[in-house]
Formats: C-alpha cells, structure tokens, sequence
C-alpha cells in the first residue's frame, strides 16, 4: 500500500515451482499484494505477517499438511479468508474432500483452464462472497485493542480462544450477565459490526488474533 491505496492481499501454495511462479504473477498483474509459499509449512508461517484476503492453495502439496488442512488452520485464525483450491480432481470430487471443514471454498481443476486469467476471475468471485478486512479499519480497531481495559482484553482473549460467554463466566468467576456486559463494551470500543457473513464476535475474535498471536488454549 505504498502508493495510498489498498490492494487485496493473496497467499499462493503451490508445490510447483513454475505453476506458482505463473499464478502469482497473474495475481500481481491484477494489483494484488502477493505472498508465495511451496508447502503448508511455510504458508503458516508466513500467514501471520502476509494476512492474506485470499488463500490459493493447491489441495495436494506433495506432503502434510494439504491444501484442505492448511485452509482450516487458517481459517480457524481469520474467518474472513476466502479460499480458492487448484487441483488436478474433479470439482465434485475436490468439494467432498473439502466441503466438510472449508465452508465456501470454490474449486478451479487445473486440467480445465485455459490460461491463469481464468484463476485470477475465479478467485475475483470467491472474493465478492467474503468480507475483506481493509487496513486502515484494521490499524484503527487494533489501536482500539491498546486501550481496552485488562479485563476487557482478557475478555476478548477468551472470546478468540472459542469460549462462550457461560465459560468465559465459569473461567473468570463472575456472572453471565457481567460477561455480556463486558463483551458488550469491547465490541462498542473496537467498532465492529455484524454482517450477513462477519458477526461481532467473530470480528473481535480475528482482530485479536492477528494483533496479539494465537490466543491459546492453556486457558
């Protein structure tokens, strides 16, 4: 964003040296901010610096994790990535092996393809199905996270931990009702709103996680 303006951000896994040289420059020619990696290693690694809108990732990396794994690590940490599989299966066979734990994730067989332009346009339409995160929404709510109270961010730790707000109570010792109270509050101070695909919670959730790291789960 060197220039003022935003650029959607895209992580390409492919095993394939020249296949992920010739997708990331696809994605590069159509203003994307691109990341690249050869393996699920690497990808989530560089996840967390790159915070990708968009993970195109082969489904068979030549080693574990896959393309599925990886989306579903990912996701699990920014709800809001949109996922576009390449494989060599069928688009039914490629869903079933996906559809269970990638909820929205679009397929491209890259058999089927006539040029990489064709990639970039699927991915454009997996793009429009998902919110994206905009940088300046995301520098001011992360500064919003610097002054929430302890508790308040205690809070929004447990909330991206996956906790509810019953088990937030039992793990602080207080009432539901003050819980409530409280997420309340963190959601008014960080500014997030829900959508028909990004609740509060779930906008909180990411933006802790990709201010602060991986909440865990030694709660």
């Amino acid at each position: 964003m060197a220039d003022g303006r935003w650029r959607r951000r895209v992580l390409v896994v492919e095993d394939h040296a020249l296949m992920r040289s010739l997708v990331a420059d696809a994605f590069g020619a159509r203003g994307f901010e691109v990341w690249t990696a050869s393996s699920s290693v690497d990808a989530t690694a560089l996840a967390g610096t790159a915070d990708p809108d968009l993970l195109v990732t082969d489904i068979d990396l030549g080693a574990r994790p896959n393309g599925v794994e990886l989306a579903t690590i990912l996701r699990a940490r920014a709800p809001h990535l949109a996922v576009l599989f390449l494989t060599n299966l069928s688009r039914e066979a490629a869903a079933a092996q996906a559809a269970a734990t990638v909820a929205g994730a679009s397929f491209v067989n890259k058999g089927g393809i006539a040029s990489v332009e064709e990639l970039v346009d699927a991915a454009e339409a997996v793009l429009a199905d998902r919110p994206v995160v905009h940088a300046v929404a995301r520098d001011e709510r992360g500064a919003a996270l610097l002054r929430l109270s302890a508790s308040q961010l205690e809070t929004t730790r447990l909330l991206a931990a996956g906790l509810t707000n019953a088990e937030i109570a039992r793990r602080r010792g207080v009432s539901v009702r003050a819980v409530e109270k409280s997420v309340e509050r963190v959601f008014t101070a960080l500014g997030v709103a829900g959508s028909g695909t990004t609740t509060p919670r779930v906008a909180a959730a990411t933006l802790y996680t990709a201010t602060y790291g991986d909440p865990g789960t030694g709660l």
